[in-house]
């Protein structure tokens, strides 16, 4: 068993904290202390929520809770919110982790970043203000290595993104300048079959990966979502970022 350590998990668009509990149970299994917030906006699918307001709701989360030296962790968008806590709190993080997340430029969005497949189908597909990924992109992209009624049950379990969520710019100076000095430390988790992000240009590792500069490369077999087909190793692997 490995040292214990504190987790907060930030889960990526459609999802909520709800999704990391098979995660959540393997880690506390193990000694380790867990929190799984749900960013504003989510659960409640509510399309006036912006960035900001996603931000700070797991700020205050944090802070309401006085959550000390933790592993952050956040999956695909999850990392363009944990980016943006760091900011606001680097001294409570004890390291940040990225699960085939997004490690944006500063001053751009998730749809900048996205293949324009996808920003047209952002574009053409949300409705009020909120976005329902298509069942053929989470089952061909998304949860490529489940049987279909795995993949059909965690599809029914999901919710709209609002899609200021995929939209808004997002400034990471500070959060470069942090990484830049040291004060902060990063490691990426690549799931190698993860094709939610297309293999070639865009895909997550090395693009993202390399933006934090001094990083811990960890991988492991799996899609985007293997979340919902290998929680335990999942669990596993983001100890292994997070060690010191």
């Amino acid at each position: 068993m490995s040292k214990p350590y504190t987790f907060v998990l930030i889960h990526g668009a459609w999802h909520t904290g709800d999704h990391w509990a098979p995660v959540a149970e393997s880690l506390r299994a193990d000694g380790h202390r867990v929190y799984t917030p749900t960013v504003a906006g989510f659960r409640e699918s509510d399309p006036s929520v912006s960035h900001a307001d996603g931000v700070d709701s797991i700020v205050q989360y944090i802070v309401d809770k006085d959550i000390q030296d933790f592993i952050l962790v956040g999956h695909s968008f999850g990392g363009t919110i944990v980016s943006k806590v760091a900011e606001a709190v680097p001294d409570r993080i004890r390291r940040l982790v990225f699960w085939n997340a997004f490690v944006l430029e500063s001053g751009k969005s998730i749809n900048d970043e996205s293949p324009p497949h996808y920003r047209e189908m952002v574009q053409g597909g949300s409705s009020g203000g909120m976005f329902e990924l298509p069942w053929e992109v989470w089952r061909e992209a998304f949860l490529n290595d489940a049987d279909h009624e795995t993949a059909w049950r965690a599809y029914e379990s999901l919710c709209a993104t609002p899609v200021s969520m995929l939209e808004d710019k997002v400034e990471l100076t500070k959060f470069y300048e942090l990484i830049a000095t040291g004060r902060l430390k990063a490691s990426y988790l690549n799931c190698t079959e993860d094709t939610a992000m297309p293999h070639g240009e865009y895909a997550w590792h090395p693009r993202f990966s390399s933006r934090l500069g001094l990083c811990r490369i960890v991988q492991m077999p799996g899609s985007h979502e293997v979340i919902f087909t290998n929680p335990t190793a999942l669990a596993g692997k983001m100890v292994e970022a997070g060690r010191d």
